[in-house]
């Protein structure tokens, strides 16, 4: 089958079907090869394992994916095969896809609140044993659609309490709709321990956070709730929070987030054999994809392309997100200016402020690739207007900025708790 594909209409990528299955070079080769009309999803599978391996071998504990980041079954069985065995799941939906695609994963039901029947499912079928709750409210319910079939309760749950912790460190808040506040966690937590085989206390500091400080206070409201509620404790779960690199957000290395948890941890009143988690999410998936998008019209400084804010652009346009951008045609200009981006609905809404900067002379026809897409990319796709149903290639090249390769300086994290 040739190459080339009539002008003018939307064809599917699957028309390709054989080039698909190819490993190309990076995004200028996936735009020269297709021409495609529509967005391309690019694929970065040693990105991901490079990540996982990072986390696997550095963090002080034991790291769950958690997959609400990115649930491509690809991308699950990448993070498997690098090692990545426990994966936190917030749906029925969820669990379901991970034991359909890693049958031996061990699952994690890490949203507060959850449906009876979630849980009685979760448990009974799919052999989920670890649960998250913020009430006793959530409680009872973990209690009543786990106990067998003559009413006995189960021994052998695992249920961590998601504490409330602050998220002014982070780029985008955690704070407000889960987690029980300190002053309440005693009797919460003494009533959980009544209940469970191992008592975990559990805690997000926000999405990107950008010192290793927000874990240091969050570990101490830790503290302080074992201390008020006297109970023995089995796991001390950090949550997720873990960032990547955009433009604007350089955060420091990851090391220094890794070695600044274990001190506060290791410095924790609970049991001699507990446990250390985390929850990345974005950290590992963000630089497994980038996109392709092709130019459609310019009108000043306002480029409009094919994938927007009901697409895999969602962060950019309703959370004012600036991902990396590069042009692919080889003959713009090296002078750049910041440009906005529309999308192709025909909603008002699905508009990209940016500054996203590019060649000063982009224009109609030009393809552009958008980086750093991994996490809550292609995961926001709708197919609103009939947009959004491009296909996906796997490329070699390196991801556009990345926190894993080694092209970055490590430095003393700017903070107080730096342990260097």
């Amino acid at each position: 089958m040739g190459t080339s594909k009539p002008q003018g209409c939307l064809v599917p990528l699957s028309v390709w079907g054989s080039l698909e299955l190819h490993i190309h070079q990076d995004a200028s080769a996936v735009a020269r090869v297709f021409a495609p009309d529509e967005p391309v999803i690019l694929n970065r599978p040693h990105a991901a394992v490079r990540a996982a391996r990072f986390f696997i071998e550095k963090f002080p504990g034991k790291s769950l994916y958690a997959v609400k980041a990115n649930p491509s079954p690809e991308l699950l069985r990448v993070l498997w095969d690098a090692g990545v065995t426990h994966f936190d799941v917030a749906s029925i939906a969820e669990v379901r896809l991970v034991r359909a695609t890693l049958p031996e994963a061990e699952l994690c039901f890490m949203h507060p609140v959850k449906p009876m029947a979630a849980i009685a499912e979760a448990y009974k079928l799919h052999g989920v044993r670890t649960f998250s709750l913020d009430s006793h409210e959530e409680l009872a319910k973990i209690v009543e659609a786990t106990a067998h079939g003559d009413g006995t309760p189960a021994s052998d749950l695992r249920l961590c309490v998601r504490l409330r912790v602050s998220s002014e460190y982070s780029e985008l808040s955690l704070a407000s709709k889960f987690g029980i506040d300190l002053a309440d966690a005693a009797p919460l937590l003494q009533a959980t321990r009544q209940v469970a085989d191992w008592l975990g206390i559990c805690f997000h500091v926000g999405s990107q956070a950008m010192t290793p400080f927000a874990y240091v206070q969050a570990l101490e409201r830790v503290r302080a709730a074992i201390v008020d509620a006297s109970v023995t404790v089995d796991i001390i779960d950090v949550g997720g929070g873990f960032p990547s690199s955009y433009p604007g957000m350089e955060p420091p290395p990851l090391e220094d987030y890794f070695a600044s948890i274990h001190r506060a941890a290791e410095s924790l009143p609970v049991s001699y054999s507990s446990e250390l988690w985390c929850e990345p999410g974005r950290a590992l998936c963000a630089e497994y994809n980038s996109l392709v998008v092709r130019v459609e019209k310019r009108r000043g400084k306002e480029l409009y392309i094919n994938d927007g804010g009901y697409g895999a652009l969602f962060d950019a346009a309703h959370l004012g997100w600036r991902f990396p951008v590069r042009c692919l045609s080889e003959s713009r200009g090296e002078a750049e200016e910041g440009f906005s981006f529309y999308g192709p609905t025909c909603d008002d809404a699905d508009f990209m402020e940016g500054p996203f900067l590019l060649p000063a002379d982009v224009r109609a026809g030009d393809y552009i690739e958008i980086g750093m897409l991994g996490a809550y990319g292609a995961a926001m796709r709708t197919g609103f207007n009939g947009f959004g149903q491009g296909g996906a290639v796997e490329v070699s090249d390196e991801p556009m900025s990345s926190l894993y390769d080694g092209r970055r300086d490590l430095r003393i994290s700017d903070n107080v708790v730096s342990l260097r």
